[in-house]
């Protein structure tokens, strides 16, 4: 199973700019709509929402992307 996050969470995670970090702002655990891909979830494999710190644009990845930053501790 992969690491389970909460909403608040301050994560980081690799994008075609480098490093990025944010929070995570929604769980998804079934398939969604997102910017007009179907992002496939799952109770046991949810996708997370997170709203960058530097630009505020929001990513939508699965937990094995995602690395929990200090300030929490990490739930599996």
């Amino acid at each position: 199973m992969a690491k389970a996050f909460r909403i608040g969470d301050h994560v980081s995670w690799n994008s075609e700019a480098g490093r990025v970090s944010g929070t995570i702002i929604a769980i998804h655990t079934r398939d969604f709509d997102y910017k007009g891909h179907v992002h496939h979830a799952s109770q046991s494999d949810p996708q997370y929402e997170i709203k960058s710190d530097k630009t505020e644009h929001v990513a939508a990845h699965k937990g094995k992307a995602l690395t929990l930053l200090s300030g929490g501790g990490s739930r599996s």
